[in-house]
């Protein structure tokens, strides 16, 4: 994973990099705009829980099965928000993208669409992956509608598929797109994009 280290995604809206250590006290700003924290239907660091979801995070990348980044700002050079490649799984050529959040100013703004095209790209013409995935809490229907509208194909629900914080046993909803899908849902994400740069009121 030595040249994970360098990977750098960069588009017109958001630059994306691995995470850092460093990088806490800004994801905990990020994560203050619209107080995500107090989300019940996705995990997002506060400062009490800041340094293990880094440390996490980065057993992981060590561990060779997740890529953590910290998603940027082109215009202002601000962490926004994270979202990483995990359950990666080499010999199957398969990978999840997930533990993705976006400060509310960043949300319904190309943000998420243009991270999720890099990340995907790279996924299927890099790493040569057959099938991304994508996985949300059946009650959160935002998230839901944002993994549609990037193209993915729900697959079922997965009845209580982890343990929330508050206890709760949520069941999870699963998406996937697969390699001969990818052309089509490049297409119309690049549609989807430059559309925003023609018109940047445009919500996608």
């Amino acid at each position: 994973m030595n040249d994970a280290v360098r990977l750098t995604f960069s588009g017109n809206t958001v630059q994306l990099r691995i995470l850092e250590p460093a990088d806490a006290p800004a994801l905990i700003d990020a994560a203050a705009d619209g107080q995500l924290w107090n989300l019940k239907v996705t995990v997002v660091p506060g400062r009490s829980t800041i340094d293990g979801y880094i440390a996490s995070a980065l057993r992981g990348y060590e561990e060779g099965h997740v890529i953590p980044f910290v998603v940027i700002a082109r215009d202002s050079g601000r962490i926004v928000g994270s979202t990483r490649f995990w359950k990666i799984d080499s010999a199957n050529r398969k990978l999840e993208i997930g533990h993705t959040w976006l400060s509310q100013s960043a949300q319904r703004t190309a943000a998420n669409t243009e991270a999720k095209y890099l990340m995907l790209r790279h996924a299927f013409e890099v790493m040569q992956t057959v099938r991304v995935q994508f996985t949300t809490d059946e009650l959160n229907e935002k998230s839901r509608a944002a993994i549609l509208r990037i193209g993915a194909k729900q697959e079922g629900i997965v009845r209580h598929e982890r343990i929330m914080p508050d206890g709760r046993k949520r069941n999870s909803v699963r998406f996937s797109i697969i390699d001969t899908e990818w052309p089509d849902v490049k297409n119309q994400l690049e549609k989807k994009l430059a559309r925003r740069t023609s018109s940047p009121d445009a919500t996608i």
